[in-house]
């Protein structure tokens, strides 16, 4: 081609980078994960840690005690404030009632009996050990059942097999009369309408009248127009 078809400068040369418009298909537009770094990493690859450069969290602000920046009142000393005796305007607490404590002519010594000083032993005339006679509470042997080893129902120990008492049954015998056995016509047919789509169904009852108006209503001729009545709120309206 000639250098007169081309108008400008340009001409046209080999792209540096593949193009989406030079291919059929998407082309370079999808691309397969990479393997290295931390976002959008493959997931069908294992990834390594990722640490990152954040600042470091700020140190707890509440401590257990006030510190050296804790600062004591000047006028405070070891044994309360250093100050002159200040009065208030509430009145005088009412003073409370002395504790009475016992004197030494309270107590009496000599009334402690065998309890402090050393005595002779003492008899009474009560009848001795009245809380031995006394009815046992405890159940005696005869008040324990043990269970009966008899039967099938036995608690711990193994039963044989029993047997009962009762007539034969009829069911599946030879005495059973199979010309009882209910036919097909004592079964009833299910409606189609209990397990597939149910029809509409209709009545033969009479059609329902539509809802009428049974009050009296005036008509044209009731109406009077020549006569008028002016009301406080200057309308009009005919007096019928």
């Amino acid at each position: 081609m000639g250098s007169d078809c081309w108008v400008g400068p340009w001409r046209p040369h080999r792209p540096r980078g593949p193009i989406a418009a030079l291919y059929r298909g998407p082309g370079p537009k999808y691309k397969l994960p990479p393997n290295t770094g931390y976002i959008l990493h493959d997931p069908s690859r294992p990834r390594a840690p990722a640490y990152t450069f954040g600042a470091r969290f700020p140190t707890q602000q509440s401590t257990c005690g006030p510190g050296p920046s804790h600062l004591v009142p000047s006028r405070m000393t070891v044994r309360g404030p250093d100050s002159a005796p200040a009065y208030s305007i509430c009145g005088r607490l009412r003073h409370s009632a002395p504790f009475r404590t016992p004197g030494p002519g309270r107590y009496f010594p000599e009334r402690a009996g065998n309890a402090t000083y050393p005595s002779a032993p003492r008899h009474t005339i009560a009848s001795r050990n009245w809380g031995v006679h006394a009815e046992p509470q405890s159940p005696g042997p005869g008040a324990y059942t043990v269970p009966s080893l008899l039967g099938p129902r036995v608690i711990g120990k193994v039963s044989a097999p029993t047997y009962s008492i009762y007539g034969r049954t009829r069911v599946g015998s030879c005495f059973e009369d199979l010309s009882k056995t209910p036919g097909p016509c004592a079964y009833h047919v299910v409606n189609p309408g209990v397990y597939k789509t149910r029809a509409p169904q209709f009545t033969m009852l009479a059609r329902t009248s539509f809802p009428q108006d049974s009050t009296l209503k005036p008509g044209p001729a009731a109406y009077n127009v020549d006569q008028v009545v002016w009301s406080s709120g200057s309308r009009v309206r005919g007096k019928g």
